[in-house]
């Protein structure tokens, strides 16, 4: 079972890869590409626009990154250690910034607040 989180685009526009991964460098995550639509990809491929679903590699493992038309969901499997959760949380953290919300149990909340939230210190 995995868990998910969801970022909402009020503006509709979800970010493209690129722009995901520069704000994870930010946080010290390089943040390769596994799979692109269920099929493996090259670690410095980018994916066309209209991708459904990639599959990124972080330092302590793969989180999946779904995205719809106003959405996108960070997933990860529900047994993560501290360090996957981590790595989560900064992917949220990046695909939230520029506009982005990220849906908590208490509501939706900015990129900035997650990071507070979370113990994120971007550079």
């Amino acid at each position: 079972m995995g868990m998910d989180r969801t970022i909402l685009y009020p503006g509709g526009s979800v970010p493209s890869w690129e722009a995901i991964r520069e704000q994870l460098q930010r946080v010290g995550e390089a943040g390769t590409i596994r799979m692109i639509d269920g099929l493996p990809a090259f670690p410095d491929e980018n994916p066309e626009p209209g991708w459904k679903e990639i599959r990124v590699g972080l330092s302590a493992g793969m989180v999946t990154l779904r995205a719809g038309s106003d959405r996108l969901v960070c997933v990860v499997w529900g047994n993560a250690d501290a360090a996957m959760r981590t790595a989560w949380d900064k992917l949220c953290w990046a695909a939230a910034v520029g506009g982005g919300v990220v849906e908590t149990p208490a509501g939706p909340i900015d990129a900035a607040e997650f990071a507070r939230s979370v113990g994120l210190h971007p550079a």
